[in-house]
């Protein structure tokens, strides 16, 4: 079971739609006009066209996956004290002084370039559950990261995901 946020998963519903309703139509049609062009041994627009339905396809199923395991989580019901699912945290690396924000969102929804890390990353399982003031120990390729827990909010990072010296 993965836990989105209303809007992600209306961003996958979308998408979905998109591709039932519009992106596969027009694969099918490609498919059926390249194979009316004749032998499909020699035929590398019907190749394409195939691969590009398998594609579709794949996709489609991938979606439809994630949608039906997945629910909407509202965040009235989330700890407010504590690092949980779409907390924006800021933390500071205890090793180079670098103060960062992120925001925990599901595998699904991970962005780093919009702040966003996930809940199952290194960084975002050790931050998950602590206060402010805690130090949390994150296993990374490059050894072990200390990160002291700065705030918690719901709201947006006033520095953004960059990292930025302490004060």
């Amino acid at each position: 079971m993965e836990y989105l946020s209303k809007q992600r998963y209306d961003e996958i519903a979308a998408e979905l739609r998109h591709l039932i309703e519009e992106v596969y139509p027009k694969v099918k049609d490609d498919l059926a006009e390249a194979s009316a062009q004749g032998d499909r041994s020699d035929n590398a627009g019907y190749r394409e066209a195939r691969r590009n339905q398998g594609k579709t396809i794949s996709r489609i199923r991938f979606l439809q996956k994630i949608l039906e395991h997945s629910r909407v989580i509202d965040p009235e019901f989330l700890p407010k004290d504590r690092v949980s699912l779409l907390s924006r945290v800021e933390f500071t690396n205890l090793s180079t002084n670098a103060r960062m924000c992120f925001e925990i969102v599901s595998p699904h929804e991970m962005d780093l370039e919009a702040g966003k890390i996930s809940l199952k990353s290194p960084i975002g399982a050790a931050l998950m559950g602590k206060k402010v003031g805690e130090i949390a120990e994150a296993q990374v390729p490059s050894g072990t990261l200390r990160l002291r827990i700065e705030s918690i909010t719901n709201d947006a990072c006033s520095s953004g995901s960059d990292a930025r010296p302490a004060n």
